[in-house]
């Protein structure tokens, strides 16, 4: 019997982060084995959908924020190696006010984003309405609010973003398997063992990167630690407006909630005048998997969306749906990301950068699950990111876990 080959790391699951810790692990010199069950970048994850928002300063917490400025860093890097195009700065306008509601279940994220930014000596401004509607006509923004404008916010091209990462693993020696899927892992004192539907792989170290279906894999154990939620991106008709919302002439925005209005998001039109414009807020009823959650959108869902999210909000935004998609987001209890190895073990890693804003991060995550694969320890601090923080781990005299309502 032939020898099996063996590997220094797998990673298992290459969208946006799998794919970057890939290519990182590559390019130090590593033996490393990706594989996904499909051919990605694909659309039944989390990482498509034509248009990422980057931003620098993170009002999810400022810990993120060390992670965007190097992903920012990396991303521009694979341009200039590849010649692709990933990366669109186009400012980016956060509205809030007093009554706000929160964006991706933080309540403070205006004032978290602001602190960053003066932290990190990060380029903005703060608006005052009357600002905002100067500059900003396009938004129909309330007295009572106010705005923060970041410099150098953007959008990415997910899709070009895991294709051009994948392509220089390749270069750098990485061994890509695709429409391949895992069926099992197991851990003995030589290492790890991936057995899937076409063979059956070792190494030293494993990486799960696998998105939504991460709470299919880790065990009962820990599966209550992860929900995944069912997400709707709407691209709504501009054709008559096209001038005030193409690229170059209006910001990614992330507005937050007040009153009857739920947090919503946005980006410029960046496929000419009949591509429409993306805006999307978040929803945290529908509890899925990647096997049973609707990909169709409904007409009722696309006259909701317009008329509670759009009408107040954008003048000159046409009611027609010009197209829709539905993705994942994969949360944790605190909406947080988990970088780190799985409760007691050294070789299996486990990494869910998601909770809504894991994309803009991803290919700094990437270089920090390398990093931990290789040596153990990261350049960056991922401690706040480690999977038994205490929000992670109920205790028997708590409460059950909270999610998102």
């Amino acid at each position: 019997m032939a020898e099996l080959e063996r590997y220094d790391v797998i990673v298992v699951g290459m969208g946006a982060a799998g794919s970057s810790a890939v290519y990182q692990l590559a390019r130090r010199g590593s033996k490393v084995l990706g594989i996904d069950q499909f051919e990605p970048p694909h659309t039944l994850g989390s990482t498509h959908g034509e248009t990422r928002i980057t931003r620098q300063a993170i009002g999810e917490g400022d810990h993120y924020t060390p992670l965007s400025l190097r992903s920012y860093e990396i991303f521009r890097e694979l341009e200039q190696i590849t010649g692709e195009h990933l990366l669109d700065v186009t400012g980016g306008l956060m509205i809030s006010s007093p009554g706000a509601t929160g964006v991706n279940n933080v309540s403070n994220f205006f004032e978290t984003t602001l602190a960053a930014a003066k932290k990190h000596s990060i380029p903005h401004e703060v608006l005052n309405v009357d600002q905002m509607r100067r500059r900003f006509p396009q938004f129909r923004v309330q007295d009572n609010e106010i705005g923060y404008y970041e410099v150098e916010s953007g959008v990415l091209r997910p899709e070009a973003c895991v294709r051009a990462t994948l392509s220089m693993a390749a270069n750098n020696g990485a061994t890509l398997k695709i429409n391949e899927k895992m069926l099992e892992y197991s851990e003995d004192a030589s290492g790890v063992v991936v057995k899937t539907d076409k063979g059956e792989y070792h190494a030293d170290k494993l990486v799960l990167t696998v998105g939504p279906w991460l709470p299919q894999i880790v065990g009962e154990e820990l599966k209550s630690r992860f929900k995944v939620y069912r997400q709707v991106l709407f691209w709504f008709d501009i054709s008559d407006n096209y001038d005030r919302f193409k690229l170059g002439n209006f910001p990614i925005f992330i507005w937050d909630g007040q009153g009857e209005r739920d947090s919503i998001y946005g980006f410029p039109a960046v496929d000419g005048q009949e591509g429409g414009i993306k805006i999307a807020s978040e929803e945290y009823v529908t509890e899925v998997t990647p096997e049973n959650v609707d990909r169709s959108v409904s007409q009722e869902e696309i006259d909701k969306m317009y008329e509670k999210q759009i009408v107040p909000c954008f003048p000159g935004v046409g009611k027609d749906c010009v197209k829709s998609a539905v993705c994942m987001y994969t949360m944790t209890p605190d909406s947080g990301f988990v970088i780190d190895f799985m409760p007691g073990s050294s070789r299996t890693i486990v990494c869910s950068p998601c909770s809504g804003h894991g994309f803009k991060h991803s290919a700094a995550v990437g270089e920090c699950v390398a990093e931990l694969a290789r040596d153990g320890k990261t350049t960056l601090n991922i401690e706040p990111l480690r999977i038994d923080r205490r929000a992670m781990v109920p205790s028997t005299n708590e409460s059950p876990m909270r999610f998102p309502a």
